[in-house]
């Protein structure tokens, strides 16, 4: 074996870029109709976030106008 190749398998990051390509074989991908519905649930769940932050602020922000007002 020359000494390129060894130097080259010895490189930190092509054994990074091997061993990350060996484990993403190794996942169990969702399939299309998961990953939709998944997404779905992600987009209605960060809606209804941010809806419940919104009304907290809202609340908060009255609560500390009415506040300063009355001082």
């Amino acid at each position: 074996m020359s000494r390129s190749a060894t130097v080259k398998s010895d490189n930190p990051l092509v054994k990074y870029f091997r061993d990350t390509r060996a484990e993403l074989g190794k996942v169990t991908w969702p399939t299309r109709e998961e990953g939709m519905r998944l997404t779905g649930i992600v987009v209605v769940a960060t809606i209804i976030s941010g809806i419940a932050l919104f009304g907290i602020d809202y609340l908060f922000g009255s609560l500390i106008g009415l506040l300063i007002r009355s001082l």
